[in-house]
């Protein structure tokens, strides 16, 4: 095994190393999870590349229960994100379930799938999160998050496999792929790409009615000072409204306190 942390290291941070070279390059067993090591990581990440559509979602599943808790970067997270961009080209994550009939496209892709996961935990990686932490645990937080910080660091070899994704023929893999670039585009090296992603999230708004891909795009355009009112509709109005209401902390403990926690919500 080579060292587990060689792959924060590359001289050229937009490029991704080879698939097969993170899967046989890293010392899995030596990386914490939420519940110890990484050590049955590698044959759950190889069969996401198996023909069957059926052993693919079950080794997604089995890789991501390893890695998946409480919105957490963990040390296997990193190389786990890096696989995953690195097989989104792999003709084997082009298809999913319901693909017997060649004329339709494939309506569970597993590629999604991976996109969903990376965007999630770019998210979980991002700005707004780095800054929470501060005014939690002081200006030291990302200092001492270091799974987090290597996460960063490699956004931008990240968004070079989500990059070509944004004109996918397949819509679930286009929205997908949009909802991770927007947290990836956060990295110094990416603001230029945000010009392209407002084309693509104001295509979204006119095609997409769901909730979590329409509340990402918008907060994405508002957040880089587009006007958005010609895309929004009676739902992304009402949804607003909620969201608004849930961040007011009187709100909250009226309609959601027990009265027994002593932290202000939202937690």
């Amino acid at each position: 095994m080579t060292n587990r942390v060689s792959w924060t290291k590359t001289p050229h941070p937009d490029e991704l190393p080879h698939y097969q070279e993170l899967l046989e390059g890293t010392d899995w067993a030596s990386l914490a999870t939420p519940y110890g090591t990484g050590e049955s990581l590698p044959a759950a990440l190889a069969r996401l590349l198996d023909p069957d559509p059926a052993v693919r979602a079950a080794a997604a599943k089995d890789a991501l229960d390893e890695v998946d808790h409480q919105n957490t970067i963990y040390e296997a997270t990193v190389p786990v994100a890096l696989y995953f961009a690195a097989i989104l080209n792999q003709p084997a994550t082009e298809v999913g379930d319901l693909d017997h009939d060649a004329d339709l496209p494939s309506r569970h892709p597993t590629r999604a799938l991976l996109l969903n996961w990376l965007g999630a935990t770019a998210y979980d990686a991002d700005d707004e999160r780095v800054a929470m932490g501060e005014r939690h645990f002081g200006e030291g937080f990302l200092e001492a998050c270091p799974d987090m910080r290597a996460f960063r660091n490699l956004r931008p070899a990240i968004y070079s496999a989500v990059q070509p994704l944004l004109d996918h023929d397949n819509a679930k893999v286009r929205a997908a792929a949009l909802v991770a670039a927007i947290p990836l585009t956060e990295h110094p090296m990416l603001t230029t790409h945000r010009a392209e992603l407002v084309e693509h999230a104001r295509c979204l708004l006119t095609t997409s009615t769901n909730r979590y891909h329409r509340d990402r795009a918008l907060d994405a355009l508002n957040a880089w000072d587009h006007d958005t009112s010609d895309l929004e509709d009676a739902n992304d109005v009402a949804a607003r409204e909620v969201q608004a209401r849930m961040a007011d902390p009187d709100y909250w403990w009226a309609n959601n306190g027990t009265g027994g926690c002593t932290e202000n919500p939202p937690f």
